[in-house]
C-alpha cells in the first residue's frame, strides 16, 4: 500500500487498523509511522522507505573548477555554486517538476501542504511562498532546468547524460546508474538546508492488510516476519531500499556507507499528502509547478487549498 494512496483506503475502512500489534513498532521511524497513520491510528506496518538527496557529477564539478570545500549546504551556497556552473557554461541543477522534488524546498523552509492530521490545507503561507520563489528564480535565471528542458525523462536520466552537474534524486538512481550510465562518478550528500534547516521527502509504502480479510491473525504474521531487521537487510541488499526500522540502521550503514545520506534523511523527512480525495488536487498542483519558471508561486499555492479544501469537505 503506497503512502500517497493510504488514506484512501483508510478513510472507507478497507485497511485494518493492526500497526500497533506488531511487536516493537515504536521502533519504526516517526516519519513512516506518521505516514500510515489515519485518524490516531497506526494502521500497517510501514516496509521500507527512500529518501531525497544531492547528487553531484565529481568530474563536471572539478570541471567547473570546484572542490569538496564548495559542496552546498544552504541555499545561498546553491545558488553561488549554481551560478559558477553555469558561468562555465554548463547546467547546474536537473530538478524534477511536481511536488515529489520542489516540495522538499517546502520542508526545508518550515511549510508544508497539509497540517500535520492530513485536514487543513496549508499550502498558502509566507514559508511555502518563499520557497518556490526561491525555486522560481533558480528555473527563470538557468540556474536549474526540468528533465524536458534536457531532453529527458527524469532528473536522474539528464544527469547519466552529464546535462546537469547536480540533480536532486532518491537512492533508486543508484541501481539506475549503475545500470545505465555506469562510467558516471557521483557523490551523494545531504540537501541543503532552507530557512528552517534540513528537510527532505520520504517515500514510502506499508504493508496493507484488508478489513474484510479472514485471515487477519495470519497476515498479521506475516507482516511480523516481513518486517524483522534481519528479513528488511535481505530487502536491501536484494532492491537497494531502506529498512523501515531504526534498530537495523547501523547494519544498513555498515552495509551500504555511501546510501548514509538517504537514511540519515529519515530524521527530518516529510511524507506525502496522508489525506484522502487527493489525487486531482495533487495533479492540479503539479501543473502548476511545470509552469512556474513563469507563472506566479502565490497563485499555485492558492489554487491547491482552494481545491483542497474542497476535497477534505472544508473539514
Amino acid at each position: 500500500m503506497d503512502a500517497a494512496q493510504f488514506a484512501n483506503y483508510a478513510s472507507v475502512g478497507a485497511l485494518e487498523p493492526y500497526g500497533d500489534k506488531i511487536s516493537n513498532s515504536g521502533d519504526f521511524y516517526e516519519s513512516l509511522r506518521t505516514a500510515f497513520t489515519y485518524d490516531g491510528k497506526l494502521y500497517c506496518a510501514p516496509k521500507d522507505f527512500s529518501t531525497l538527496a544531492l547528487q553531484i557529477n565529481t568530474d563536471l564539478w572539478a570541471k567547473a573548477g570546484l572542490t569538496d570545500a564548495d559542496v552546498p549546504t544552504t541555499w545561498e551556497q546553491l545558488t553561488a555554486v549554481a551560478q559558477k556552473i553555469k558561468a562555465k557554461g554548463q547546467v547546474p541543477l536537473a530538478l524534477g517538476d511536481t511536488r515529489d522534488r520542489i516540495g522538499a524546498f517546502m520542508v526545508q523552509n518550515g511549510g508544508w501542504l497539509v497540517s500535520k492530521d492530513g485536514k487543513q490545507p496549508t499550502a498558502d503561507t509566507p514559508e511555502n511562498l518563499a520557497a518556490l520563489q526561491y525555486v522560481k528564480t533558480m528555473l527563470s535565471t538557468g540556474l536549474a532546468k526540468y528533465p524536458k528542458q534536457l531532453d529527458a525523462g527524469w532528473s536522474g536520466e539528464a544527469f547519466g547524460k552529464g546535462k546537469a552537474v547536480m540533480t536532486i534524486e532518491g537512492n533508486w538512481i543508484k541501481g539506475a546508474l549503475q545500470n545505465d550510465f555506469p562510467n558516471v562518478k557521483y557523490k551523494v550528500v545531504a540537501l541543503p538546508a532552507g530557512s528552517k534547516g534540513q528537510g527532505t521527502l520520504s517515500f514510502t509504502q506499508c504493508w496493507g492488510i484488508a478489513a474484510k480479510s479472514k485471515y487477519k491473525d495470519q497476515a498479521i504474521k506475516f507482516v511480523e516476519a516481513m518486517t524483522s531487521g534481519e528479513q528488511q537487510m535481505t530487502f536491501a541488499k536484494a532492491f537497494g531500499v531502506m529498512p523501515s526500522r531504526q534498530s537495523a540502521r547501523d547494519q544498513y550503514t555498515a552495509a551500504f556507507p555511501a546510501d548514509k545520506v538517504f537514511i540519515d534523511g529519515a530524521a527530518y523527512a516529510q511524507g506525502p499528502v496522508n489525506a484522502p480525495k487527493m489525487d486531482s488536487v495533487l495533479k492540479d498542483l503539479d501543473t502548476g509547478l511545470q509552469g512556474l519558471a513563469n507563472g506566479d508561486p502565490k497563485t499555485v499555492l492558492q489554487n491547491f487549498d482552494k481545491n483542497a479544501k474542497a476535497a477534505l469537505g472544508g473539514s
